[in-house]
């Protein structure tokens, strides 16, 4: 964690601030999601436009509130993808609308507070399962209050339907507009082939990186762009297999990117520097696929050590799946019913559920206290109290201190806007324009909490004004500052059981990922998988000859896929598929624990001390996971490990047992330690 250079931020030019500071000052850069802009504009907007002339507007109202939160959701990817990303918090979003309409109806105050305590709970430890199970945690809990607290004509069930209509309606613009500049090929994939032609894009970069210094920044984000291919490729179907030609040409190019993946890791483990004519055929096959063309000649490097061979054979197979365009497998693990039960129930979702279950529950009894005593005036609409609470206290959206900051900036600007223009526009053509304009800039805004804040106070203070409600700009900033309050307390507050569940589950899974991908190399370097290995047309470390000679168009189309070591039988071929299954794996939670111990260390120091000592232990655990990948590259070379190899291991598992015991972590989680994990190699 950086430390202060001086207590004031203004006496010396090297002032480094606090980690929750820092965090509420950074922004994410991209570029603009065009597509998402436009989309953005033609969700909400149009649906007033519908229901505003046919006197519907408390329909058009929720409908544009089911987009507005659709279209938080809605990120780059495949339009597979979003059916998921989009669809599940959705329909989240509608049974909250419905339980909390008929709850706000037939309720009384304790009894309305008790239950939406109970769905915070419930949302909360759910939320811990990943980012989709969180959306629809966030929008369950979000629609529960607005069903509860803003008075509609309509029945429950028929704001439930408005709002799957709004969300539905952007889930539907998603499917059906080509992206902007996309026209190559099947416009429906193009979410797949920008993912996967971003994948050889960042083998490219990290084989650039090698020997340097940004050789491990580079392997981070190969590890992030595989984990996005994964999910674009992996989205839901109908069918158990991918059905088009085009779709299963993608899932062959993904599967192809493994092998290069694993020889560029390998590469820069080793620490040697590369010349840029290693990366020159990655770079090309990126361009094949975001082209959909071929690949035509690709230049080879030289074979002059086991993890160039396994980049040279990478190319030459990469080259042959391009041409032949049959499917291929995604390698990842199907996450069960009892996993996904044991993570809702173990360490990090109870610390969910009770911290978003106090902080929504507490707004919400708040919330009705003033109701009760007409602080609201004689408007009903106490929603926007424990709806704030919730975007602030998610654990996974990002530390709580940074999160209030913004949240209370963008508050005010977005009161202060929306003042200013609600005296000049027109009504209520200017309103629904307001609106419009306001989902467009949605996309852009999410770079940074306090301006997507910031937008979407514009947008709900103008569905509201739409509603018949007068404005309310001050009063919802008034609410803001109390919800931050209510967070800021209840979220600081002493919790049963130790706190940093969350960042403990996600190293334990990471642990248990490496330590399971451990074991598999090893167990093939002691030889138990050698005879499968020997299926490779050759003995273990015989390296199969040269197929051209140096230069361009060394690994064209049309290669002697029988003397190339990737023509498999099926038993090499599957023992070095599950390798790839476990090498993902180790990889995507590692990436996840990462996640969450940087979003830990950003928070204020009585929450971030929980946390102190696991970056140490996943770091190490990613030199653990690099190391056996390069063991991996060399087994397949020559059959044996080298005692630079063997060592290293050693060597980090006992770094990593030294630095789970400072971190306070459960010493039987460690790899090495479980059965079957042999500790010395």
């Amino acid at each position: 964690m950086p430390a202060l250079a001086d207590r004031s931020p203004v006496s010396r030019p090297g002032f480094t601030p606090p980690p929750w500071l820092a965090h509420a000052l950074r922004a994410q850069r991209e570029p603009v999601p065009w597509s998402a802009v436009v989309r953005g504009a033609l969700a909400a907007g149009p649906l007033l436009l519908v229901a505003v002339p046919a006197q519907h507007v408390s329909a058009g109202v929720v409908a544009a509130l089911g987009a507005m939160l659709a279209s938080i959701n809605d990120r780059p990817g495949s339009r597979r993808a979003a059916v998921r990303r989009l669809g599940v918090p959705a329909l989240a979003g509608a049974a909250g609308l419905l339980v909390g309409s008929y709850a706000g109806q037939h309720m009384g105050a304790v009894a309305l507070t008790v239950l939406l305590t109970g769905l915070g709970l419930v949302a909360g430890a759910v939320s811990a399962v990943g980012p989709v199970a969180s959306g629809a945690g966030t929008q369950l809990l979000v629609a529960s209050a607005i069903g509860a607290g803003m008075p509609l004509p309509e029945p429950g069930w028929q704001r439930a339907l408005f709002f799957l209509g709004g969300a539905g309606w952007l889930l539907l613009l998603r499917l059906a507009l080509p992206t902007p500049g996309a026209t190559a090929g099947d416009y429906r994939f193009d979410g797949e082939r920008a993912a996967v032609g971003a994948v050889y894009d960042a083998i490219a970069d990290l084989l650039d990186a090698a020997g340097g210094p940004e050789a491990n920044r580079r392997r981070v984000a190969l590890t992030a762009a595989l984990d996005h291919a994964q999910d674009a490729l992996a989205g839901p179907r109908l069918r158990r297999h991918a059905s088009s030609a085009a779709e299963r040409r993608l899932h062959a190019q993904y599967a192809a990117a493994l092998p290069l993946a694993e020889a560029a890791t390998a590469l820069a483990w080793s620490g040697d520097a590369r010349s840029g004519r290693a990366s020159a055929g990655p770079r090309r096959l990126a361009d094949a696929v975001r082209g959909n063309t071929r690949t035509g000649p690709l230049p080879a490097p030289t074979r002059t050590a086991p993890a160039l061979r396994a980049l040279d054979n990478a190319l030459l197979h990469a080259a042959e799946t391009f041409d032949r365009a049959e499917g291929g497998g995604l390698h990842t693990r199907t996450r069960t019913l009892a996993s996904t039960v044991r993570t809702v129930l173990g360490s990090a979702g109870r610390e969910y559920g009770i911290r978003v279950a106090l902080c929504f529950g507490a707004a919400a009894a708040v919330a009705q206290a003033l109701h009760q005593a007409h602080w609201y005036g004689h408007h009903a609409h106490w929603y926007w109290l424990p709806a704030t609470a919730v975007f602030l206290v998610k654990p996974d959206l990002g530390p709580l201190a940074s999160r209030v900051l913004c949240r209370a900036a963008g508050t005010v600007l977005g009161a202060l806007a929306f003042a200013g223009l609600a005296a000049l526009l027109p009504r209520p053509e200017g309103l629904v324009a307001l609106v419009a304009v306001s989902g467009a800039l949605l996309p852009v805004a999410t770079r940074h909490f306090a301006a997507q804040t910031a937008v979407v106070t514009v947008l709900v203070l103008a569905l509201v004004m739409l509603g018949g409600e007068p404005q309310a700009s001050w009063s919802r900033l008034g609410e803001t500052l109390l919800a931050c309050a209510i967070v800021l307390l209840v979220g600081h507050l002493p919790m049963p059981g130790r706190r940093g569940g969350a960042v403990r589950a996600r190293l334990r899974h990471a642990e248990r990922a490496a330590g399971a991908y451990l074991t598999h190399v090893l167990d093939e370097g002691r030889g138990e998988d050698a005879g499968r290995r020997d299926a490779d047309g050759g003995r273990p470390g015989e390296s199969r000859g040269e197929h051209g000679a140096p230069g361009e168009g060394r690994h064209g189309g049309g290669g002697e896929a029988g003397s190339d070591k990737w023509a498999l039988g099926g038993g090499a071929a599957d023992v070095r598929a599950g390798r790839w299954v476990l090498r993902r794996e180790a990889y995507r939670t590692l990436a996840e624990a990462r996640t969450a111990i940087d979003l830990a260390a950003a928070e204020l120091p009585a929450l971030a001390r929980h946390a102190e000592g696991t970056d140490a232990v996943a770091a190490t655990l990613e030199r653990l996971v690099d190391t056996t990948t390069a063991c991996a590259v060399h087994l397949d070379d020559t059959g044996r490990l080298t005692p630079r190899h063997t060592g290293r291991i050693a060597e980090l598992l006992d770094e990593l047992a030294e630095r789970r015991e400072r971190a306070g972590l459960d010493p039987r989680g460690a790899p090495g330690t479980a059965p079957g994990v042999p500790i010395a190699v």
